[in-house]
């Protein structure tokens, strides 16, 4: 008697990565995706700025930073400027 062939199972799938967004929609014209970030590494400073309306803003970033946290501080300082 003769042993059965395991069945070996397949790897498993890899998961897409999505790579994140660079461009956002202005607080100021409510354009959709007009608004894009640069992130400066070498400086530590992450800058937005709109294309239709020229306005712009820039922070401090850390080596975790990402583009998303650079919109979202630009949407909080508005946030608080209007208090």
């Amino acid at each position: 008697m003769g042993r059965r062939k395991a069945k070996k199972k397949p790897p498993p799938k890899r998961k897409n990565i999505e790579k994140l967004d660079v461009n956002f929609n202005c607080p100021f014209c409510n354009h959709e995706r007009s608004c894009e970030v640069k992130l400066d590494r070498q400086r530590n400073t992450g800058t937005i700025s709109c294309g239709v309306c020229m306005e712009d803003y820039q922070t401090t970033i850390n080596y975790l930073s990402e583009a998303i946290d650079v919109y979202s501080d630009w949407i909080d300082a508005c946030e608080q400027a209007n208090q």
